[in-house]
């Protein structure tokens, strides 16, 4: 009786006009945390090219910079003044073995060798951390990252015009290789196993335990100076980085600062997403409350007279807050419903794009949905009661 008595002034227009802004609002804010959930692999996943803001830099190699002594190795002062910068979060070195290598290996019938390099940095620093990666003294086996790009090199480069068979990730993870380590008057044959590939380091790496056991006993045990760096910043495309590498002749090497910077943008443009999403699920709030304020407005004496004759504030209140409530959770429910046919759409692209990375959660969707429906009832909730005890307190 009381929902029929106050339900004739509810403007329809209004409500239809605050459930279209909110709906479209709640999507966007939905769509942008799911979206986020879905791509956060790619900023987080090993081995991602994404997964960091990294930067390999050197010194510029010249003939002007040899003749004056500059050099291509980096001092202890250059090293503390990069570590000084506020863009930059940890630096690292590249350990260069202080012997000689060389591998072999059974190929095709014919027994293939080369001479060859190691280094070793720091696990903060790697983009993916494999299975059996670590040494111990008296461990035979030598686990071995390269760089995926040396495989794509043989691969689509030298087998395909040699007519040679091409290599899988896998079978070269299956495949031992001769390791022969020499320096400092002794000698040791040990075993290799490549057991991963990295898009970030365009180097031949080894644990860093191995090399510093290996340098201690076939170096020459001396303090090897340090010719390439790499840094975590915190955000690539920061201009003062970019003038820093100019004022001191730092190189940056391949195209990772433009990778940072995609990055970078990325989130930037997942941001304002998010936040053009918030302001139209505010503004569409605000108009609702604006509806609910005409609506009360025009209800006034009704809810006076009604009050007047024995129903409580809380009983007058309770047809508004139930229509806020239902408004609301119709709201929500479209908007993750939409959410998931959207994402339905995206998540095979992604998938083609970049096979292997993980899909995101759709917990945190539910989560967001969740939340902006208790946020806008209970805000509801409040604003329609304090207006009808305002109402009440007059009389």
């Amino acid at each position: 009786m009381v929902w029929k008595l106050l339900k004739q002034h509810i403007s329809k227009a209004q409500l239809s006009g605050f459930f279209l802004a909110n709906l479209c609002g709640t999507v966007i804010i939905l769509l942008s945390v799911q979206f986020y959930q879905d791509i956060r692999p790619l900023f987080t996943q090993a081995d991602s090219f994404m997964s960091n803001d990294y930067l390999i830099i050197s010194k510029k190699i010249s003939t002007l910079g040899s003749l004056v002594g500059r050099g291509t190795n980096f001092t202890k002062a250059e090293l503390a003044d990069l570590e000084e910068q506020p863009f930059v979060k940890q630096v690292g070195a590249f350990k260069p073995a202080q012997f000689k290598v060389s591998a072999g290996m059974a190929f095709q019938g014919a027994n293939v060798s080369t001479a060859m390099f190691f280094e070793a940095v720091s696990n903060n620093f790697l983009d993916t951390k494999p299975e059996g990666w670590g040494f111990v003294e008296g461990q035979e086996e030598i686990p071995i990252i390269l760089p995926r790009n040396y495989l794509n090199l043989y691969n689509f480069g030298f087998a395909k015009s040699r007519s040679l068979p091409q290599l899988s990730e896998g079978m070269l993870g299956m495949v031992t290789l001769d390791i022969r380590i020499s320096g400092n008057g002794s000698r040791i044959n040990m075993r290799g196993r490549i057991v991963g590939f990295s898009n970030r380091l365009n180097t031949i790496l080894v644990p860093e335990s191995f090399l510093d056991w290996a340098n201690n006993h076939y170096g020459n045990k001396q303090e090897m100076p340090l010719s390439r760096l790499i840094v975590e910043v915190n955000n690539p495309a920061d201009e003062r980085i970019v003038k820093y590498m100019d004022e001191n002749g730092f190189e940056v090497e391949g195209n990772q600062l433009d990778t940072g910077k995609t990055t970078w943008f990325l989130k930037l443009i997942i941001g304002l997403v998010l936040l053009v999403g918030i302001i139209i699920s505010v503004l569409s709030l605000y108009i609702l409350m604006l509806s609910i304020y005409l609506l009360l407005q025009k209800n006034t004496i009704k809810m006076e007279s009604l009050l007047l004759i024995g129903y409580s504030p809380a009983q007058v209140a309770r047809p508004y807050q139930l229509l806020t409530i239902a408004l609301n959770l119709l709201i929500t429910g479209l908007s993750i419903l939409f959410v998931h046919i959207v994402r339905n759409s995206y998540v095979d692209t992604i998938a083609t794009l970049l096979p292997g990375m993980k899909q995101g959660s759709v917990i945190m969707l539910w989560i967001a949905g969740l939340a902006l429906f208790t946020v806008a009832s209970v805000l509801n909730f409040i604003i329609i009661r304090r207006k009808i005890n305002q109402i009440w307190e007059r009389h």
